[in-house]
């Protein structure tokens, strides 16, 4: 955003302008949300404060009762921040407790998507104050105060909104938890930055949408057939057979032209009896192993959904690598190579796409677990496997080894339920076998998913995920 206000100044736009804009748009979307009532801004000493004192001057203007609080003196504003400040001729008030009787609303603009350091000593206690305030209503000015812009942390304390106007595009915090939590309702405001500085800036980090993807979705075409529709392989367990059978269930349904399970042979029979329409092999060693992935139009391999952190997945996911095959690794077969992953990274040199959850990646990737907030950990266990990696949660992040990142905002809290993992692994090697790139085929899991769980609600099982699907692929086709 720095730069994107520097190549805007540099075109000819003041940042005077930009200021005012930006304070105008918090007040618009202020007097068209709520009835005229008593209002309280706190301005902080930099740009967020300058724009906090435009939204009061523009709110007063309108016959809004406003006060305004300064963490600060005046003397000490400088810039645009100055200049914006000098159009107040009202009273300015001391960060006290008191400042915030009698209001309704706070506006927050004390500190931007800049801050970089935890809130103390009177901003703390100031930002301490209005959260524990219920009759408060917070509308943010950019990303509410304490939460770090590019990672979603906490740095201290922040205000929870109900509202955040920020400019131009959204920031990583926006998205990426806690700060989703505390941003409320994101509004991006236009304040006269071109689009065309994003071609100048390029930016490594975006909210993954259809639009990034959708020209490489695999649709069907009248001239295919099942096996130039991918034919996966999903190594089944012995016992948790749910999970292979839901990741099954989701490639199938995601367009995948086969999938057979390669299980155990005394697993056999429960596999066997699943589903009509899938595959299974008795495998009883390395060697069968080997010997059914030596087929080269089995072009996927998917290992960990229920097959133990055992030998077997080791084993499994070392040998599809060795045969060259695309591979999804998920679960068991990224715990199960915790005291072994230099082994595993050095065995990557075909198409790798890794799923892990928190707990997995923590065991799997202890140094890049220390590299930040989420997309830096994403993108830095990513440059060290050499794969694509599909970080989960409910902001859920994807990244590539050279560095781009997709976070993922639309996931709803039904997803919160045993197996959607598994789901997620079987959309993405459903996707990947029909020739998707892994990266690509982890964010359109990602969003389908997300997509299909929105439009069924509270209630949810991973079961239903599937039979969801297309009911969201036709709406996504009807949009090109």
């Amino acid at each position: 955003m720095a730069r994107a206000d520097s190549l805007t100044i540099a075109s000819g736009t003041s940042g005077a302008a930009l200021m005012e804009a930006a304070g105008g748009a918090v007040a618009t979307e202020i007097m068209a949300r709520w009835q005229r009532c008593s209002v309280v801004v706190l301005c902080g000493p930099g740009n967020n404060g300058g724009d906090g004192f435009v939204a009061a001057c523009r709110l007063r203007d309108a016959g809004w009762p406003v006060k305004l609080v300064l963490l600060g003196s005046r003397e000490r504003l400088a810039g645009d921040a100055a200049q914006a400040a000098a159009r107040w001729h009202g009273p300015i008030a001391l960060p006290s407790e008191e400042a915030l009787d009698g209001v309704a609303l706070v506006v927050d603009a004390l500190f931007g998507a800049g801050l970089t350091r935890p809130l103390d000593g009177t901003a703390r206690h100031l930002v301490e104050t209005v959260k524990s305030r219920r009759d408060l209503t917070c509308i943010a000015v950019d990303v509410p105060s304490g939460v770090h812009g590019d990672t979603g942390q906490v740095l201290g304390a922040a205000i929870p909104a109900a509202l955040t106007v920020t400019f131009f595009r959204r920031k990583p915090g926006h998205l990426l938890l806690p700060g989703r939590s505390f941003a409320g309702t994101v509004v991006v405001a236009d304040i006269g930055i071109s689009p065309t500085v994003i071609e100048t800036i390029r930016p490594r980090i975006q909210e993954n949408r259809p639009d990034l993807w959708l020209d490489r979705y695999p649709w069907p075409r009248i001239e295919d057939h099942k096996y130039r529709r991918g034919h996966a392989v999903i190594v089944g367990g012995a016992t948790m057979t749910g999970a292979a059978r839901l990741a099954a269930r989701a490639a199938r349904r995601v367009g995948a032209g086969l999938v057979t399970i390669a299980c155990p042979p005394e697993a056999l029979a429960v596999y066997a009896g699943d589903m009509p329409g899938l595959l299974t092999r008795s495998i009883a060693d390395d060697a069968a192993f080997g010997g059914l992935i030596a087929d080269e139009r089995k072009n996927v391999v998917l290992v960990g959904p229920g097959t133990g952190v055992g030998g077997m997945a080791r084993d499994r996911a070392l040998a599809a690598l060795r045969a060259g095959k695309a591979c999804v690794l998920d679960a068991d077969a990224l715990t199960a190579f915790e005291t072994d992953r230099d082994r595993l990274f050095r065995a990557i040199r075909s198409p790798c796409l890794m799923t892990p959850h928190e707990g997995e990646f923590e065991r799997l990737f202890p140094s890049a677990s220390r590299a930040g907030g989420k997309v830096e950990r994403a993108r830095a266990a990513a440059r060290e496997s050499g794969a694509a990696l599909l970080l989960k949660g409910a902001d859920t992040v994807i990244s590539h080894p050279d560095g781009r990142a997709l976070i993922n905002s639309n996931a709803p809290p039904n997803l919160a339920t045993a197996g959607t993992g598994d789901i997620l692994a079987g959309f993405a090697l459903g996707l990947f076998a029909q020739g998707m790139a892994p990266f690509d085929a982890a964010a359109a899991a990602a969003w389908l998913q997300g997509a299909a769980a929105e439009s069924f609600g509270p209630g949810l099982i991973a079961e239903d995920l599937p039979d969801l699907l297309p009911t969201v692929l036709r709406r996504l086709k009807s949009s090109l």
